[in-house]
Order: structure tokens, then C-alpha cells, then sequence
């Protein structure tokens, strides 16, 4: 469904029976609720589960103003709101867990429990900043092709490129579908993110951190290193998986991700 949010139209899903708890799917960058649909698929039968398109990306406008990662915020809780949702657990990967984070940091009440996957709480530093700039003005110089060849090589494990060329493909052409100026915006987005890692020891609610192996970009270190900031938290690495793990190895990440719904308190 289209449902207007802060001004922009979101795409959303919602699968599931009413009655059960509730899980918000939020995807990376720059990607699309269908980077979710294992997961769905996974959870759908004894979960409430909604996916949705971050502002900009897939089928969700990105509407007026400045685009900050408060406006995501925003929305997250906009949805919530349209729902009729009072808490939730958020599940989010990479960008994803950058609202998550946010999300549990602003609002601790509408958050229920947290899944991190493949993301950090610091925010970029300078030469991040940098090349978040120099990838703008890449994708409106030359379009998306250039950043999306680029970007192919930093998300995948090696095992995934050689191996599992539909995965590959889906992403490769989500990106490709994409808005440039959603990119964009999302881009600016990202790089206007707060530090939540002073926050972190605030977390009151159960934590699962998840890490592909291989993750170029939040490696396992680092999402060992979140875990152990949160109070309870946990973490698990998804063997074979860089770092889309939800997408690579879809096995063994939702394993970890239904034992720990089914372990939170009813």
C-alpha cells in the first residue's frame, strides 16, 4: 500500500496476522523493501511483519525539504503512527540500523527490541563524508551505472559474486531502477546521522547484533564491538555473507533472527 508520510508518498507492506508482534523490516542503502523478502517469507506465518521503502528509494517519494536522518526517523515513526503500531521490534541493515538506532534513542518507548544487522553506531568521519560527496556528484555526472559497478564489489562476499548471480542481479537491478535523486538524497541522509554510540549503554530493550563474515564495510569486529556496548545484546555472524547477510545467507540469518523472536518476552 501507498500511504502518505511527512509529506511523501511511502510504500508499505504489511503481512501477517494482527494479533502477533510486530517486526519493521528496514532496509539499506540503497536498496528496497525486497531485500527483505526472505525474511518475510521467513516470518510472515507468526509475525506481524512490515516492510517498507525508505523515503527516496524503491516506490517511496523523496518528497520535499532537506532529506537528514531525523526525516527517517520521522517516518519510521509516521508509520508506526498509521499502523496504529505502539511498539515495535525494528529490525534494520546498515542504513536500516542507522535508524533503528536513532529510532530507539529518540523514541525507547515505541521500540520493543532491536535487531542490528551489518551496521555501526558512529558517525562518519570526515573522508566517509568525503566520498559520500564525491558518490553525488558521480551519480549526477554519469548516472547510476558507475556507482552501482562500484558499489556491486563492496557489498558482496566473494562467494556471493562467483556463486549466487540471482542474488547479484536483483540487487544490481534494484539499484539500477532507482531514482538518482533518491540516491542522492538518501546519500545526504546518511551522512547527516548523529553518533548514537554514547547512547548505547541506554539501551534497555533485547539486542541481537548480526555480521556477515565477510563484511567489507561493518566487519564482524566492529559489530562484535556494538554488541558489546549494549546492555544483553548478542551477536552472530553469518558465515558466507558480506554485507547484505540477510541476503546471502538467508539460512542461517533467519535462524538467528526467529530464535531471538521467539525468545522475547510475550
Amino acid at each position: 500500500m501507498d500511504v502518505e508520510i511527512n509529506g511523501a508518498r511511502h510504500r508499505i507492506l504489511d503481512e501477517g496476522p494482527r494479533h502477533a508482534v510486530p517486526v519493521v523490516l528496514i532496509h539499506g542503502f540503497p536498496f528496497d523493501h525486497s531485500m527483505w523478502e526472505p525474511q518475510i517469507a521467513a516470518l510472515r506465518q507468526e509475525s506481524r511483519v512490515v516492510a517498507y521503502d525508505v523515503r527516496g528509494l524503491g516506490k517511496s517519494a523523496a518528497g520535499g525539504g532537506e532529506p537528514t536522518m531525523e526525516l527517517l526517523v520521522d517516518d519510521l515513526v509516521g508509520i508506526l503512527d498509521h499502523l496504529g503500531l505502539k511498539a515495535a521490534v525494528l529490525c534494520g541493515l546498515s542504513m536500516g540500523g542507522y535508524i533503528a538506532l536513532r529510532a530507539v534513542q529518540r523514541e525507547p518507548a515505541r521500540v520493543r527490541a532491536l535487531v542490528l544487522a551489518d551496521t555501526r553506531s558512529e558517525a562518519d568521519t570526515e573522508q566517509a563524508k568525503k566520498n559520500r560527496i564525491a558518490s553525488i556528484r558521480g551519480i549526477e555526472k554519469d548516472g547510476l551505472k558507475p556507482f552501482t559497478d562500484d558499489f556491486m564489489k563492496k557489498v558482496f562476499a566473494p562467494r556471493t559474486l562467483a556463486e549466487n548471480r540471482s542474488c547479484v542481479t536483483s540487487i544490481r537491478d534494484t539499484i539500477l531502477h532507482s531514482d538518482p535523486q533518491g540516491i542522492c538524497a538518501a546519500v545526504s541522509a546518511i551522512m547527516s546521522r548523529t553518533d548514537t554510540t554514547p547512547a548505547l549503554a541506554k539501551i534497555q530493550v533485547p539486542t541481537l547484533v548480526v555480521g556477515g563474515e565477510y563484511d567489507a564495510l561493518t566487519p564482524p569486529s566492529s559489530c562484535q564491538a556494538l554488541a558489546s556496548a549494549i546492555p544483553g545484546a548478542k551477536f552472530a555472524q553469518i558465515p558466507h555473507a558480506g554485507h547484505l547477510s540477510s541476503l546471502e545467507n538467508p539460512p542461517v540469518f533467519n535462524r538467528h533472527l526467529r530464535e531471538f523472536l521467539r525468545g522475547l518476552p510475550r
